[in-house]
């Protein structure tokens, strides 16, 4: 596995194109496209690396992995009658659905669904005990605490998230929202700041990988069949209008964030986690679905066989 994974991270900074890095947000406008890290914890509790795995990125749009996987712990399955399960077809960022579909979002990986699973979540808290529980989920599922909130980077969300704040507010005209929009809005935006590396990545998605149960330290963190929907959503919904030709081209439960980061899930074998930040024209990362598209291929790991 480390030869694999040696080989793909050197193919990988040979290629010229490398994308375009997220200049809407201008913290991650900043970033040096030329990087790329890979790392692959395996069930059995083995973990490698190569490039600049230990180097922090902004998750951005993976975290919303966790925070649905928070809102389903503490709502079950009622919060489906406020978010749906099928893929979006648009942007991730798209008004078009919301109004036709009276305010209700498609899945919880698109920008106004997973706003809506930030409100179900805060249940009338502040925005800091809830990002505080966030952090503490985050670091409880990769076993590390060194895991934190950029800072910069929220303040950069806060500042041009008019896009973001409009869903929101469109949303809660139809009454839908239990809390202040201000309060949900600076909840996702931190939240999607949250900073972690390829290895801390890998590591927190390995419950999904393992029948919901981190195998490293042994906590169980969903039900299997929790798990299983989870990858369910990630494979259909996880790339918004790229996750067709994420599950043709890599065949993997994955979720990207603008950032430059991609979780991808091989169930029973690993978790993978990928950053390179130059993204391609959908907003996923380039570099990082032809890693994982490589790997998928060399490992025999796609769940549609091998």
């Amino acid at each position: 596995m480390q030869q694999i994974v040696d080989e793909i991270a050197e193919e990988m900074m040979n290629l010229e194109d490398k994308g375009e890095v997220a200049h809407y947000i201008p913290q991650l406008a900043k970033i040096d496209p030329n990087q790329f890290a890979i790392s692959v914890a395996l069930t059995n509790g083995e973990i490698y690396q190569a490039g600049c795995a230990d180097k922090l990125f902004s998750i951005q749009s993976i975290s919303k992995v966790f925070t649905l996987t928070l809102a389903l712990g503490k709502l079950g399955d009622s919060i489906w009658q406020r978010v749906g399960r099928e893929p979006s077809g648009d942007p991730f960022n798209s008004i078009v659905q919301l109004e036709h579909e009276h305010g209700k979002p498609r899945n919880p990986f698109i920008n106004a669904g997973a706003i809506t699973i930030a409100d179900l979540i805060m249940q009338g808290h502040e925005p800091k005990e809830v990002l505080a529980e966030i952090i503490q989920f985050m670091r409880y599922i990769a076993d590390d605490d060194s895991i934190a909130i950029d800072e910069k980077v929220a303040k950069s969300e806060l500042e041009t998230g008019a896009r973001n704040a409009s869903l929101a507010y469109f949303m809660s005209s139809f009454g839908h929202f239990e809390n202040p929009v201000e309060e949900v809005l600076g909840t996702y935006f931190h939240h999607c700041s949250i900073a972690m590396n390829s290895t801390q990545l890998a590591k927190a998605g390995l419950f999904l990988a393992n029948n919901g149960v981190n195998p490293i330290t042994g906590y169980t963190v969903v039900s299997a069949q929790r798990a299983k929907r989870i990858n369910a959503l990630m494979l259909t919904c996880g790339h918004y209008d790229g996750s067709g030709e994420f599950a043709f081209r890599v065949g993997l439960p994955g979720k990207s964030g603008v950032g430059g980061g991609i979780l991808a899930v091989a169930p029973g074998n690993a978790s993978i986690g990928v950053w390179s930040p130059g993204l391609d024209a959908i907003g996923n990362s380039k570099l990082g679905t032809k890693a994982l598209e490589l790997l998928a291929y060399k490992t025999g790991w796609s769940v549609f066989g091998k």
